[in-house]
């Protein structure tokens, strides 16, 4: 693991926010399970405090820890995780409401992103899933687009080069609903159809 990823890791834990690549755009993280940290991600993005954030996380296995997915869900997080797409299902307690704007389900995000994994390994808690950009302004596809208001309120960024701007699939694979289309969405939208 790089010097940088330990160091991003380790200011995630301490509560600081960093920006890191995936396989959509370049996210902002923060510990998602800290409420204080999370409160912090939507002041440096200027983001509506009833617009949920998502919860990165390296595996299924440690998705499950904070969300209770049905037997549906799991079987399309097998199928698509990781991947550049956002799984809507029910949390846990431990997940604090403003990460979730009070709703009872999150968005859950496994990057198929070697450096993003090595960030959420190092960070050992969830890690905020939302793009590294002011609301309202284009998703940052490299380092050099980052605002100087993001650059400024993070402890670390992770340089991982070009990403491809691919915005993630949000699905909520209990309604059937694509609540936003994005990268593999028809390949989603099949097997919503055929796993009914």
């Amino acid at each position: 693991m790089t010097d940088a990823v330990e160091r991003a890791g380790r200011a995630i834990a301490d509560g600081d926010l960093v920006v890191y690549p995936t396989e959509t755009v370049y996210g902002m993280g923060a510990n998602a399970v800290d409420a204080d940290a999370v409160e912090r991600v939507f002041e440096r993005k200027g983001r509506d405090r009833d617009n949920p954030i998502s919860l990165g996380v390296p595996d299924i296995e440690t998705a499950i820890e904070y969300t209770k997915p049905t037997a549906r869900e799991r079987r399309f997080m097998h199928e698509f995780l990781p991947g550049p797409v956002t799984v809507v299902v029910e949390r846990q307690e431990t997940v604090p409401d403003v990460l979730t704007a009070g709703h009872e389900r999150v968005g859950v995000r496994v990057p198929d992103h070697e450096l993003a994994l090595a960030l959420y390994e190092a960070a050992g808690v969830p890690v905020t899933a939302t793009s590294a950009n002011r609301s309202g302004t284009g998703s940052v596809r490299r380092v050099d687009e980052l605002s100087d208001q993001i650059r400024e309120a993070v402890a670390v960024v992770l340089d991982g080069g070009e990403t491809p701007g691919a915005e993630s699939t949000v699905v909520d694979v209990e309604s059937g609903t694509i609540h936003r289309r994005g990268a593999r969405a028809d390949e989603i939208e099949a097997w919503l159809d055929a796993n009914v």
